[in-house]
């Protein structure tokens, strides 16, 4: 039997395709907006429903996470203790270093509802991931949010562990530093730190997917998606005249095999921007005159007469930096274009059968709220990052399993149990106790 986890703020899917990849069977993901639901509905529920035990009562559909917890609190209490993890990431807006850091971003108050769900439900272990920012974004009752949601788990029952780990440690092409909060019941992980048993992990896991310890490039990442010269017409929306890249015949590096796994024929979402010859002209401008792997200097703007601060053309021989929702902040390495969305999605570390929905972009007074194809890879988990966190959560699993936890069964060696006796057994005495 897979252990089961509710994934919260789930996006288009990536903590769910990673956590899966690694042995969890998903209960549910809980995504507001439309767009990413119909991209994780398709690539989760209906592609893998083998590992997803979607509730009967649950509709399949777009769901604010506190209005889930209104109309089916009852519901969602008969779950405690047959969760083994509750994961997610509350919406980062309110807490990235490059956004305005409001205290009042309603966005920010997710964290409150996360952790209303980790008290209802009472999961044997919590996976919380964010921005950096989560760990020095000033919090109304005082310190931090990581003091926050450290505190309020404490007060829960948990022990809590927390860092910054790098996706590029993990075989993801990109920095992405990401802020990770495991919890556990208390006293049910004595003598283990489980952020250092992720990190002793890091080189078995790069081994078993034939990646190396060295980060991956983005060239070793992208380069059988080059050629302006070989293009056909994409299959979404070449009644419109727009081109879309070509998948090369064979893999060039290890990186883009584990990629390319499971996936036949051309891949999704390879439409190519169309760029107007003066945009053009300035982005091969910027491929030889400017530095790489950074965003562009000010003179560099100046001369090129480009407000924009963000826009970083790619060094083929470094990581990607972090990437954005934005199609438009990334150039290609060696061809004068911004990147498609499967660019942007072999950097998140998505595989190439993973297909997104909706539109690929939006503009004006309609960004806000919209949540198109670029967006939803931006904000998504790294999948590779997500599968590494996973195999270290199943572990943790297993050593409680082992362990002799007296108030969770009352005496029970749990060491003789089966994890569906386990649950079994939750479900019954702590639910009683707790």
């Amino acid at each position: 039997m897979f252990p089961t986890c509710v994934d919260l703020f789930a996006g288009c899917g990536g903590l769910s395709l990673g956590l899966g990849a690694a042995g969890f069977s998903t209960l549910f993901g809980v995504e507001a907006h439309a767009d990413p639901f119909s991209t994780y509905k398709l690539n989760l529920l209906d592609r893998k429903p083998d590992r997803h035990k979607w509730p009967s009562w649950l509709e399949k559909k777009p769901w604010k996470a506190e209005e889930l917890l209104e109309f089916h609190r009852e519901r969602l209490l008969e779950l405690r203790g047959s969760v083994d993890l509750v994961a997610g990431g509350p919406p980062c807006q309110g807490f990235s270093m490059n956004g305005l850091r409001r205290p009042d971003d309603p966005r920010s108050r997710m964290v409150d509802v996360y952790l209303e769900y980790v008290d209802v439900l009472r999961p044997r272990l919590v996976l919380l991931e964010n921005v950096v920012g989560f760990q020095s974004m000033k919090h109304r009752a005082g310190g931090t949010y990581r003091d926050f949601a450290i505190r309020e788990l404490g007060r829960l029952g948990y022990d809590c562990w927390a860092d910054v780990v790098r996706s590029a440690e993990w075989g993801v092409p990109q920095r992405r530093p990401r802020f990770v909060l495991i919890a556990a019941m208390k006293g049910t992980l004595s003598g283990i730190d489980p952020i250092q048993r992720l990190k002793v992990a890091r080189r078995a896991f790069l081994l078993e997917r034939g990646l190396g310890p060295e980060p991956t490039a983005s060239k070793a990442a992208l380069s059988d998606l080059e050629g302006l010269t070989n293009l056909r017409a994409d299959k979404e929306w070449g009644h419109k005249g727009f081109l879309a890249l070509c998948r090369g015949p064979k893999a060039k590096t290890p990186y883009q095999t584990l990629m390319r796994l499971g996936s036949r024929g051309q891949p999704d979402d390879l439409r190519l921007p169309r760029h107007g010859e003066a945009s053009v002209r300035r982005m091969q401008d910027i491929l030889d005159n400017c530095e790489r792997g950074v965003c562009l200097r000010p003179q560099d703007r100046a001369r090129l007469g480009i407000k924009k601060r963000s826009t970083t053309a790619l060094d083929p021989n470094d990581i990607a930096p972090t990437i954005s929702t934005l199609p438009d902040d990334l150039i290609h390495y060696s061809e004068p274009r911004s990147m498609t969305v499967r660019e942007h999605a072999r950097l998140q570390s998505f595989p190439d059968w993973f297909s997104f929905q909706g539109p690929y972009t939006s503009g004006g007074a309609r960004r806000k709220d919209a949540c198109p194809r670029y967006t939803q890879v931006g904000n998504a988990v790294p999948p590779l990052l997500a599968e590494a966190l996973g195999e270290t959560l199943i572990g943790l699993l297993a050593v409680q399993q082992q362990n002799q936890i007296a108030h969770f069964a009352n005496g029970v060696d749990m060491r003789r149990k089966s994890s569906s006796d386990f649950r079994e057994i939750g479900n019954a005495d702590l639910v009683a106790t707790l």
